[in-house]
């Protein structure tokens, strides 16, 4: 663990998680010995390493207090709290309630918390989904979806900027339905242009992963147009092949998506495109498989996050007839293979390339495109700074 007292904040999952996770660390500011893990249950795999991370914790940290919360907590609580290790379960849908916490109520103010300087800061916008894909838990432990107003959402950008990030970035469990429960349910693109015209100082705003059937109008043109917002779209694409996303129940088509990703291109030739896929859901065949495959060939995906397939408790693609265990990890693999043979291509393509590139800590940065790329020696972390690549060595451009 990272201190030998004081509060320590383990974040596992998504980007929304890492968000949340600084406004605990300001809750629990006062206290002199506890540990949280912010756990995670997206997955089978999900769930081991959310074990997996309590006992590391309480290995490291023997006489800490040591509380779980995320959307394991809810999903898996039974489980959790069978563990000798935990000391208690914060619901997760209480995590940011200083009440939950046994904190004063003066440690966090609505949106008034502190938080740390940092290259890039996650500004969660949305929390909670009103769908059902078959697959999914998570709307079992994070309830519907509820929006921060424009305001909230330009108090929190205002703070990290004023702390010191370059780039913000706006996450949520599902970010294209922000603004769906507001009055007027105004679509993400209000928001958008609001923090653009709010803060011409902000350099580089970025998208965490969209669910494409719902980018309105206005957010296509600002992802097509606007300098300021980053070439890379994340797409939360799930597979390729039409049956599998109807029996997914997801609410686009391939065809949606590939016409997507040309309409982008056709205005923006270097965006960058990643997409999440499940590999093995129940029922697929090699030809699906193939379908699945081949959509990383058609949107050209060069960020990809691949999810073997697992049946997760209370869905209702957990009652569908089930693949082998093996067949999902070979055809994961494959799908993995196919990202990595376009992302070292796209990164070869980069040599030669003015890049912006933001510095991190660990002496790499990342451009515009989410490449990754080496900075020079003593760069302070923050640092926006042109880097034209020269050579490309296990994925990190030179």
């Amino acid at each position: 663990m990272s201190a030998e007292r004081g509060v320590d904040v383990v974040s596992l999952g998504c980007r929304l998680n890492i968000a949340e996770s600084e406004q605990i660390r300001a809750l629990l500011a006062a206290e002199s010995d506890v540990v949280v893990i912010n756990s995670c249950a997206v997955t089978a795999e999900a769930v081991r390493q959310t074990r997996q991370a309590i006992r590391r914790a309480r290995r490291g940290r023997p006489d800490a207090r040591l509380l779980v919360t995320g959307c394991a907590a809810d999903i898996e609580r039974d489980a959790l709290a069978a563990m000798p290790e935990v000391d208690g379960l914060i619901p997760n849908t209480s995590k940011l309630d200083p009440r939950a916490w046994n904190a004063p109520e003066r440690a966090l103010p609505a949106h008034q918390h502190a938080l740390p300087a940092r290259t890039r800061a996650f500004v969660a916008v949305q929390n909670g989904c009103d769908h059902a894909c078959t697959f999914c838990v998570i709307p079992q432990g994070r309830g519907p979806s509820l929006s921060l107003n424009v305001p909230q959402v330009l108090a929190e950008v205002e703070r990290h900027l004023a702390q010191g990030a370059s780039e913000v970035v706006l996450t949520g469990v599902d970010v294209t339905s922000w603004g769906h429960d507001l009055p007027n349910a105004p679509g993400l693109g209000v928001l958008v242009q609001a923090i653009l015209d709010g803060f011409p100082q902000l350099t580089r705003l970025r998208m965490s992963s969209l669910d494409g059937v719902e980018i309105d109008a206005q957010l296509f043109e600002l992802l097509a147009s606007e300098p300021r917002m980053v070439p890379h779209l994340h797409l939360s694409l799930q597979h390729g092949h039409d049956l599998i996303l109807k029996r997914m129940k997801r609410r686009h088509s391939r065809a949606d998506a590939v016409q997507l990703v040309k309409g982008l291109r056709r205005r923006r030739p270097d965006i960058a495109i990643g997409a999440d896929l499940i590999a093995g859901f129940p029922t697929e065949t090699a030809e699906m498989h193939e379908a699945n495959r081949t959509i990383i060939r058609d949107l050209d995906v060069v960020h990809g996050h691949i999810f073997p397939y697992s049946p997760r408790p209370k869905t209702p693609a957990a009652r569908m007839p089930q693949l082998d265990k093996a067949v999902i990890r070979t055809r994961a693999a494959e799908l993995r293979e196919e990202t990595a043979r376009r992302r070292d291509r796209w990164l070869q393509s980069l040599i030669g390339t003015p890049l912006d590139v933001l510095s991190e800590k660990d002496g790499t940065g990342y451009s515009g495109n989410f490449a990754r790329v080496a900075v020079p020696d003593g760069t302070v972390p923050g640092t926006l700074m042109t880097i034209t690549p020269t050579s490309l060595q296990e994925g990190l451009l030179l």
